[in-house]
């Protein structure tokens, strides 16, 4: 059998790369200022350790400003983080 290309990490979003536009001078720039994975909004314990663990725990909110993620808030408990951290879809650059 040959050899075949098999598919990532079943827990890790799909990424689709866009096409770079060769008329826009800036596409190099937006390229580079994408989140990693393309996760714009993530939580995380308050007091550290494993996110599934003590879910009833407070978390930090935190969201992309294109350089970094950025602390915008808590949350009491990990399923009001998770809906708020699923709630937005990201915003498009292309209208820019």
């Amino acid at each position: 059998m040959g050899k075949h290309r098999r598919p990532g990490p079943p827990n890790q979003p799909f990424r689709a790369v866009p096409r770079v536009d060769a008329a826009d001078p800036l596409a190099a720039y937006r390229k580079r200022r994408r989140p990693p994975m393309d996760i714009y909004r993530r939580h995380r314990p308050a007091r550290g350790g494993a996110a599934h663990l003590r879910p009833d725990q407070p978390r930090v909110l935190e969201e992309w400003n294109d350089f970094t993620y950025v602390v915008v808030g808590a949350a009491p408990d990990l399923a009001t983080a998770q809906d708020w951290a699923s709630a937005r879809a990201p915003e498009d650059d292309s209208a820019a």
